[in-house]
């Protein structure tokens, strides 16, 4: 069986000595922007754009999106006129930092096993780092992504969420389409790696080779990198399916559905989002207005009635025949998608910081019976889920 793998790379795949690696890329990222701004000011705006990434939670944009409105500004430099000595340094010397890395014992081995017995394999790295960065770190790690075939390394050009929100390893799976299969996030820092991603419900295996101490968290498995392929092949496949049911799961998944199909469809032609692989088949486009009036018509009425009246009728609603009767096919997909993000985020304000008590509100529904307010969310994620895998499947035929 397919088994999806999340693999941290910092101190996971790559002993980067974090101590040694930071101050090395700042005053050698320093030094070369020198000539253009002096090294305390770049120093100080590439901290604060470092921090509001990671305190990002905004599923339209994207980090480098957070990251340059809190950096150029501030430089009295052109964005588009310093972007080529940007890519010179990733380019020739940002390579140089390797000195103060090394490879993790096993990582190769695993990796290699991992691919020919047919898993998954992502590089589930927090994403501060732009693509180039993050690829010359696989590099040195033994990994190249030129050689091993990735389905995904996340970086911050086209992602919206940092680690240790659990929205980022929700995000990385709307990102593969949400696959169906067995899943575990593979890390060494339990704040980081581990706790967010069994936040979200997902299984997780502590590796050690770096950093041993567990804080007190129990992780699905554990030991070193090397060990990791016995603990697999001992594990029941069953016993590694994630369970999205607690609150911050569900807010984690409803975050992070509009970022994944951003990521999704921003590379795509304007043909791609109105294809349809069969005719009796919905086109993204169809798939992104049906989301977008799902949310502002029947999700965002729903909640406000469970949180403003006492066991409340909900009645059932035929949403599936807007596809026609509104027209779907010929509205603009992107600004579709732009309109259910918005909605979203809306939905997202009235449940965050709900207490328990509140997610257990109750409701009659007319087809469900009788459920509560964190059932009712919990389906909604699910809807989200499954068109999120239908749209992967158009792209994926188109």
């Amino acid at each position: 069986m397919t088994i999806t793998l999340l693999l941290d790379l910092d101190e996971t795949l790559l002993d980067t000595n974090l101590e040694a690696f930071v101050p090395a890329y700042y005053q050698k990222l320093a030094a070369h922007l020198a000539p253009y701004v002096a090294p305390e000011k770049m120093l100080k705006y590439l901290t604060l754009g470092t921090r509001k990434m990671m305190e990002s939670e905004d599923p339209s944009r994207t980090l480098r999106e957070v990251f340059d409105e809190n950096f150029y500004p501030f430089l009295d430099v052109d964005r588009d006129g310093i972007q080529p000595v940007l890519e010179d340094f990733y380019d020739n010397v940002f390579p140089s930092i390797r000195e103060v890395t090394r490879p993790i014992p096993g990582a190769v081995e695993f990796v290699e096993w991992a691919f020919a017995a047919g898993h998954r394999v992502v590089v589930a790295t927090s994403p501060y780092f732009p693509r180039k960065a993050n690829y010359h770190r696989l590099r040195w790690a033994g990994l190249p992504p030129e050689k091993y075939p990735f389905v995904l390394v996340s970086s911050y050009e086209d992602f919206h969420f940092t680690k240790p929100h659990p929205a980022y390893f929700a995000e990385v799976l709307g990102r593969l389409g949400w696959p169906d299969d067995p899943v575990v996030m593979i890390g060494n820092d339990v704040a980081q790696d581990l706790r967010p991603a069994a936040a979200l419900g997902l299984p997780t295996y502590h590796s050690v080779d770096v950093t041993p101490s567990a804080d007190g968290f129990e992780a699905t498995g554990r030991g070193t990198l090397a060990e990791l392929r016995g603990w697999l092949e001992r594990t029941d496949p069953a016993t590694l399916a994630p369970s999205f049911s607690s609150p911050a799961s569900l807010l984690a998944l409803l975050r992070a559905a509009p970022a994944a199909l951003w990521g999704l469809l921003t590379p795509l032609a304007p043909a791609a989002l109105t294809a349809r692989p069969a005719a009796d088949a919905w086109s993204v486009t169809e798939i992104l207005c049906h989301l977008r009036d799902v949310e502002r018509e029947v999700d965002l009425p729903r909640i406000r009635k469970i949180l403003a009246e006492a066991d409340p009728p909900i009645p059932a609603q035929t949403p599936d025949e807007w596809a026609k009767t509104r027209g779907y096919q010929g509205q603009d997909g992107m600004s579709a998608l732009r309109e259910f993000t918005s909605a979203r985020v809306e939905t997202l304000g009235l449940l965050a910081g709900l207490a328990p008590a509140q997610w257990s509100r109750k409701a009659r529904h007319s087809i469900f019976g009788p459920t509560t307010l964190q059932e009712l969310v919990g389906f909604s994620a699910e809807h989200d889920r499954l068109h999120i895998q239908q749209a992967w499947r158009n792209i994926e035929t188109g």
